[in-house]
């Protein structure tokens, strides 16, 4: 009987620690993130992503001089993606958000890259 007991208290425990943890949203994302991508020349290691909140939908830009607009942007359920095209190519972005740190990949013509972004501070 006692094991019992002990499985319902864990198992409720459980449920409610699922329960209670905060889900991400698209404000979450608002702000700008200075990323990092792995494995390509220096000239494109690292740079800015900026999302805002314009009319009720989350846009972005990456780049911090020249911005270019993020294309098919989506946030979901703590997965952010979006595209962007340039005379290089066109770039597919799909991060994982974990509090203020997107993982993830860019894939391009180019082959796939691990890249990761991590969130400024607000001054």
């Amino acid at each position: 009987m006692k094991t019992k007991y002990y499985f319902l208290v864990i198992f409720a425990l459980s449920i409610f620690s699922i329960a209670a943890q905060k889900a991400v949203t698209a404000d979450d994302v608002v702000g700008t993130w200075k990323y990092l991508i792995s494995d390509v020349p220096p000239e494109y290691e690292s740079g800015f992503f900026t999302f805002e909140q314009k009319d009720n939908k989350t846009v972005g830009y990456v780049g911090d001089t020249e911005k270019q607009e993020m294309k098919e942007l989506t946030v979901d359920q703590g997965k952010v993606t979006f595209t962007t095209e340039s005379q290089a190519g066109v770039f597919k972005y799909s991060f994982a958000q974990k509090g203020d740190t997107l993982t993830g990949i860019v894939s391009s013509q180019y082959g796939d890259f691990p890249i990761k972004a991590v969130k400024e501070v607000k001054k």
